[in-house]
């Protein structure tokens, strides 16, 4: 009996980031393995209804999970499994900006259709692209009992200073810093606004920090009361909704934008911007005073150019805390 090799994920680890479960295994060209309601009648020497039926009308539907390998064609030509599982596949309309979800096609003309249509689409359509760079507060005094008593520890200084010096390196012409309201965050924007004169500081409730969403897998050492899920989770999505996003149809010049906040804000801002699942946000690890460089193109698609970078730090300033 021929044998084809696959390979079968669950689908939370087939969703989800490096870390999850891989199961390998064999089975018979042409023949799913099914579930174990299932099984049963299979051993008894007759299929269940739904694999009859399947028989009759082509191949059975694919097991749950996601199989990783393309399976063979007549043509030769790989033909990959459809959808499965609601992940893996880019949702162009993610910030609900998409041209042709702006536009109300009902109202096209019925004799310039298509002309028409296209003439008013081009006014839907983005033509910047935004830079957002995600800054993590340097090392804050973990001893505060009060967010104003967590202040950065002279290191924290150090690190930001270094970081401010990184982004002014980079010569770009920036629009903004955005910061979160928290003592740390706020301390480590008027460090880096001193090496980018001009540049206009904001700060917001939405960025500070918080519990986002329920990690996946579990953390053994880090247990927040579900309220907190509840209640900042609510509010930092907010933020992703409120600040990431494609350009303004109005703008036209690319867009250079800093975000100073918190490592479980930015973990869960990266995990939704590139839909991969938000609940894996916890399997990142982001030192202080990083940087992460998303990039946001005019239609929609959104590429992941620095995660957590410190290499412009000397080894002995580089914390994680």
């Amino acid at each position: 009996m021929a044998f084809r090799r696959v390979v079968t994920v669950s689908a939370a680890a087939a969703c989800g980031l490096a870390g999850g479960s891989v199961l390998f295994s064999a089975v018979a060209l042409g023949k799913q393995h099914s579930p174990p309601s299932q099984q049963g009648e299979e051993k008894a020497g007759g299929d269940a209804p739904e694999t009859l039926a399947a028989s009759l009308t082509g191949p059975p539907p694919p097991p749950p999970g996601l199989l990783l390998l393309p399976s063979p064609t007549a043509s030769g030509a790989p033909a990959w499994l459809e959808k499965a599982n609601g992940c893996g596949y880019w949702d162009n309309n993610w910030d609900r900006r998409e041209p042709l979800a702006l536009m109300n096609l009902k109202k096209k003309n019925e004799e310039t259709g298509e002309q028409e249509a296209s003439s008013r689409l081009a006014h839907y359509k983005t033509k910047a692209t935004r830079h957002i760079f995600l800054i993590r507060h340097s090392q804050y005094n973990l001893d505060g009992q009060q967010d104003k008593d967590r202040i950065l520890t002279k290191l924290g200084r150090e690190q930001a200073e270094l970081t401010g010096m990184r982004l002014a390196s980079l010569g770009l012409k920036f629009d903004k810093i955005v910061h979160s309201s928290m003592a740390r965050a706020t301390e480590t924007t008027n460090i880096i606004s001193k090496h980018l004169p001009g540049v206009t500081k904001l700060s917001t409730d939405l960025l500070r920090e918080g519990a986002p969403i329920e990690p996946n897998p579990p953390s053994s050492h880090w247990k927040p009361e579900a309220v907190q899920y509840y209640e900042d989770g609510a509010r930092i999505e907010a933020a992703f909704r409120n600040y990431i996003h494609r350009a303004d149809i109005k703008q036209e010049m690319d867009s250079y934008e800093i975000f100073v906040c918190h490592a479980n804000v930015i973990r869960y801002i990266v995990c939704r911007a590139l839909q991969f699942p938000p609940e894996g946000w916890l399997r990142i690890s982001l030192n202080n005073g990083s940087i992460t460089h998303l990039v946001i193109r005019p239609n929609g698609r959104v590429a992941l150019r620095l995660l957590g970078d410190t290499g412009f730090m000397p080894p002995e300033k580089i914390t994680r805390n």
